[in-house]
Parts: structure tokens; C-alpha cells; sequence
């Protein structure tokens, strides 16, 4: 069997994130005693990382209209007002503030834009690699993840339970899967 080792160093310069290849997932406790999942479509992205990692920036936009948790009633009710207002607020967004080094990782701290409300957020990141596909294309990878209070931003509505407790929970961690390619 052979393995493939992937470049473990992060090249410079600026990528355009594979929107294909990348994607938002989220999941949030549902009913006090399992976790409701699913995803919303990134649709575009900017990473320009110089050599100095720290003065990196990201930019992403995100479609809350796509939201899957592969449940074709509760993704009708997510796109209400109740919930992400697609109507009012059709795009989210996040913009990096800073980039702070943490051991491998990469603290990328920003302005996350949901229904309307901004907040600060921090996204600690996974360098995955660099490869270049069968095509010639140049690829790097990346995994990160934080974690909301969704009250946060505006999303309040939930239901009683007769058990007590409520049907959906507040803390929402959201992870992220991106490869991108250099920017044209």
C-alpha cells in the first residue's frame, strides 16, 4: 500500500475557496437529548496569507437559504423568520479581525454576521495541507470550528417541552471543511 505525504507548510498568497469542495456544518442540541445537524453552502471565500501568518486575512460569505439537516420541514422553518429571516438576511458572513499561532493551530479571530447581528467569534484552524490535483491546480486545506450561543444572534425562538426543558439547545458548534486554490 503506498501513502501519500501531503506539504505540511502553508504557502503564501491568495486562494479563492473551492465552493464545491467546502462547506459549513453546524449542530445544535435538539429536544435536551440528541444533536440536530446540517450544513449551509459557503458561496465564496478569500484567504491571503502572507509570510507572516499572523497578518493573514479571511473573508467568507455564507447562503442561509441552502440549510440541510436533512429534514425538508425543519429546513422550511430554519429559513423563517423564527430563525434565519432568509427573506431580510440572505447572506451571513465572516470577516478575520486577527490570526494568532497556537501550537499547529491557527486562531483566526473575526466578525461573524448572522440575521443581521455581528459578533466576535474565533475559529481555531487546522492547517490540512497542499496538494496539486491530477489537473495542475495548486490545493490547500483546512478544517476549523467554534462554537455560538445562537441567542446571540437574534435566533431566540424554541418551544417547552412537557418534560421540561426546551426543544432546541443554545450552543451551536459550527465546523468548516475548506480547500481553495489560488485566486486567479
Amino acid at each position: 500500500m503506498t501513502t501519500t505525504t501531503l506539504p505540511t507548510t502553508l504557502p503564501t498568497g491568495t486562494f479563492a475557496v473551492e465552493t464545491s469542495h467546502s462547506q459549513a456544518h453546524f449542530s445544535v442540541r435538539h429536544a435536551g437529548i440528541a444533536k440536530a445537524r446540517g450544513t449551509v453552502a459557503i458561496v465564496e471565500g478569500t484567504l491571503v496569507i502572507p509570510e507572516d501568518r499572523t497578518a493573514a486575512t479571511v473573508t467568507a460569505t455564507l447562503d442561509p437559504a441552502t440549510v440541510d439537516t436533512r429534514d425538508a420541514n425543519r429546513d422550511g422553518h430554519l429559513r423563517t423568520a423564527d430563525f434565519f429571516d432568509v427573506d431580510n438576511h440572505p447572506r451571513w458572513s465572516f470577516a478575520s479581525t486577527s490570526v494568532e499561532t497556537d501550537g499547529d493551530d491557527l486562531l483566526v479571530h473575526g466578525d461573524l454576521t448572522i440575521r443581521g447581528t455581528t459578533r466576535p467569534v474565533t475559529l481555531r484552524t487546522e492547517f490540512n495541507g497542499a496538494a496539486t490535483d491530477p489537473f495542475g491546480t495548486a490545493r490547500i486545506g483546512f478544517s476549523a470550528s467554534t462554537e455560538i450561543s445562537r441567542k446571540d444572534f437574534g435566533l431566540v425562538w424554541n418551544a417547552a417541552l412537557e418534560t421540561g426543558g426546551v426543544l432546541v439547545g443554545d450552543k451551536v458548534t459550527i465546523t468548516l471543511d475548506i480547500e481553495a486554490v489560488p485566486a486567479a
